[in-house]
């Protein structure tokens, strides 16, 4: 998914302000279910970030034209983590891990039996 750096992303240097980064993966992951007609939200549950763990290599400006790749890189009971790169051409800037459990409503973890072939077919 691409991204553009607006000033509203940036600090007053033009860099864009590190936690921005996790907003552009949020936006990537949401829109492998919009451009399918669907939301994150699901029918029994949704995702929550469980855990995140994030490297900074280089800053993205203000104007830049980002690429956000996401890859799955594992799948448990109730929650699976993935891998999401923001590139500018062919240079990595940021990269993170991030587990997502799936809960119900009313905030108890679920199972991913129902979503798993799911799942594996968005990521």
């Amino acid at each position: 998914m691409q991204i553009r750096v607006y000033y509203e992303d940036t600090d007053t240097g033009g860099i864009v302000y590190h936690s921005n980064y996790l907003n552009f993966c949020e936006r990537a992951r949401s829109e492998v279910f919009f451009s399918r007609g669907m939301t994150p939200e699901l029918e029994n549950g949704h995702f929550v970030a469980r855990k995140i763990v994030a490297d900074y290599y280089r800053p993205a400006k203000l104007g830049d034209v980002l690429d956000v790749k996401t890859e799955l890189l594992e799948m448990k009971n109730a929650s699976f983590s993935l891998k999401q790169t923001v590139y500018k051409d062919d240079v990595k800037l940021f990269e993170l891990v991030i587990t997502l459990a799936y809960i119900d409503f009313e905030g108890r973890a679920q199972k991913l039996n129902e979503v798993k072939e799911f799942l594996l077919e968005l990521f």
